[in-house]
């Protein structure tokens, strides 16, 4: 799936049944959905595919325990099925988490948390003490346990906390243990989804491609590569450019206020006794100013966040040194021992998320539920406006969109998703046997040890990968744990169009803080081979990527991959 191929094939197929604008987890998912019911349908992302809200996630799969003091009933049941879903359908990507909640009170709460059930609005910061987190996690447990994936929580006090935990603060009174799922790659997650649609043949999906209006019923759309213009038409739009609803649906000339997203801040740390510190296990809870946070060891680093700050889609978005020094604070708190500093982070982002418009209410209080508007256009056609959404639900969401968009065509339903294996979970080894076996099969190719990395980074993709492998092939110079083939493999299937996809979305290095100036001019070099850059656009490729490290994500990079500034 390469991208220019696919704007080419806007340009020569003109006309869809339904055309999706924007390329994140919703869309995604409203894509693949649409496809399989063999609906001819596109889809186009003025930026690369899951770059926006949807790539500064909080890598959880999660009911959202924190939501049943709002009263969202129907949306934790609905992430909680979810939940239990994704791990059945893509246990490449997702598994059980640990989570452990650290308590400070006992009773601290229960008046205050009434007010909010029906007010939705926080009237003060009083932290939740021990009974109102069980009461919680008593109903949380009645909605997990339907089918079985994982646990029910578990209550412990202050000494079996700290024999399990010992660096946590002394003053810990209890702590409450539940599972939810991690979700360790879900950019990759994503484009398994993308391809799944590709897949079936009734979809077409194009990155790098916006819409700049809309003319005589037709949607005008622009190839950012080379600026040539295509008009689409179609019988359904589906808006699913998350917090740029309203900017999109502006530019198609139906003025809307829907949206009123905020900014959430995340930092990665390099930081061993952190790591070790959490004994593996999320640490999830409530800071003095009533914010839910999370300490998170992902791919052998640790992930801090998160913030909650009213946020204008039209600015970008960073996370500020005051956030980081928030983050410090909040680790501090919990882990009093734990020592930190700015040369242990390997790298910060910040995303916006697509809440809807909530005016003054609280923006912790603002509800994680979705909604589809409707807007009948002028030539008859419709456009549904996606409002909301989260990662964990992004299924249910799909399968509620499209049947909206079914029942509009006048098309019945041919195929669910509810247990329908995504990209690499498909025939993913369950057992230690199952792994062995699938291991031994593709180890006369690759190697015991090759064959079980590529498995763990691409579920059974991987053999996808491994068929594609040419007898030349070998690893990086820089980076060994990858091949020069695989790296081609990514770009021409996987839609790479700039060298930034490659390391923000294709891999996770960017990520955990594996970069270096050789490593990427030894990418530029591969992905040029194929997309036919010359050796300046090379250099520019690299160049621009170093710069937007530096300005969104505060990572600095040398020439030299031994020195320890990233």
């Amino acid at each position: 799936m390469t991208s220019r191929t696919a704007v080419r094939q806007l340009a020569e197929r003109p006309h869809a049944d339904v055309l999706i604008l924007g390329g994140g987890i919703n869309g995604i998912a409203t894509f693949r959905e649409l496809a399989l019911q063999g609906v001819d349908v596109a889809l186009v992302e003025r930026d690369d595919f899951v770059s926006g809200a949807s790539s500064a996630s909080s890598h959880m799969v999660h009911g959202g325990v924190r939501y049943l003091e709002n009263g969202e009933f129907r949306l934790v049941k609905e992430a909680v099925q979810e939940r239990n879903r994704l791990l059945g359908n893509a246990p490449h990507y997702v598994r059980p988490l640990e989570t452990t909640i650290p308590i400070f009170r006992t009773f601290s709460g229960i008046l205050a948390a009434p007010l909010r059930f029906f007010t939705h609005r926080q009237r003060s910061t009083v932290e939740r003490g021990a009974l109102l987190i069980k009461v919680g996690l008593v109903i949380y447990d009645s909605f997990s346990r339907q089918r079985g994936s994982v646990p029910r929580h578990r209550f412990v006090g202050r000494k079996k906390s700290l024999a399990a935990l010992p660096h946590l603060n002394p003053s810990v009174k209890y702590t409450a243990t539940y599972f939810d799922a991690s979700m360790h790659n879900p950019e990759r997650l994503a484009l398994d989804v993308l391809l799944d649609g590709v897949a079936t043949g009734h979809g077409r999906a194009a990155n790098y491609t916006e819409v700049v209006g809309r003319r005589d019923g037709a949607i005008l759309l622009r190839d950012r590569q080379t600026d040539e213009v295509v008009t689409m038409t179609a019988k359904i739009i589906v808006n699913t450019t998350g917090p740029w609803t309203d900017l999109t649906n502006d530019a198609l000339g139906v003025p809307t206020r829907y949206m009123g997203g905020t900014k959430g801040s995340h930092i990665v740390l390099d930081h061993p006794e952190l790591l070790e510190a959490t004994r593996g296990r999320e640490l999830f809870f409530e800071n003095d100013d009533g914010r839910i946070v999370l300490i998170y060891p992902l791919k052998g680093r640790v992930m801090v966040g998160t913030t909650d700050i009213d946020a204008d889609p039209r600015e970008p978005v960073v996370c500020t040194e005051e956030e980081v020094d928030y983050f410090f604070g909040l680790v501090h708190h919990v882990l009093p021992q734990i020592r930190l500093d700015r040369s242990q982070i390997v790298y910060r982002f910040a995303g916006i998320r697509p809440l809807p418009r909530h005016d003054d209410e609280s923006p912790g209080f603002v509800s994680r539920d979705y909604r589809i508007e409707p807007t009948r256009l002028p030539d008859d056609g419709w456009l549904l406006s996606l409002v909301g959404g989260k990662w964990t639900t992004f299924r249910a969401l799909g399968e509620h969109m499209a049947d909206e968009v079914l029942s509009r065509l006048g098309v019945e339903r041919s195929v669910t998703t509810e247990n329908l294996a995504i990209g690499g979970g498909r025939g993913f080894p369950r057992t230690a046997d199952a792994r062995a076996a699938w291991i031994a099969e593709h180890s006369a190719t690759v190697g015991a040890d090759r064959a079980e990395l590529l498995l763990e980074r691409y579920g059974t993709r991987a053999a996808e990968i491994i068929g594609s492998l040419t007898a030349e092939d070998a690893p990086l110079t820089q980076l060994p744990g990858y091949s020069r083939d695989e790296v081609r493999c990514l770009v021409v299937q996987e839609g790479v169009v700039h060298l930034a996809d490659l390391v923000y979305r294709r891999t996770s290095l960017a990520f955990t803080g594996m970069l270096s100036v050789p490593l990427l001019a030894e990418f530029a070099e591969l992905a040029g081979g194929e997309l036919g850059w010359n050796a300046a656009r090379q250099v520019e490729e690299v160049a621009s990527l170093i710069t937007d490290l530096a300005e969104r994500h505060q990572v600095l990079l040398v020439a030299d991959p031994a020195s320890s500034v990233r």
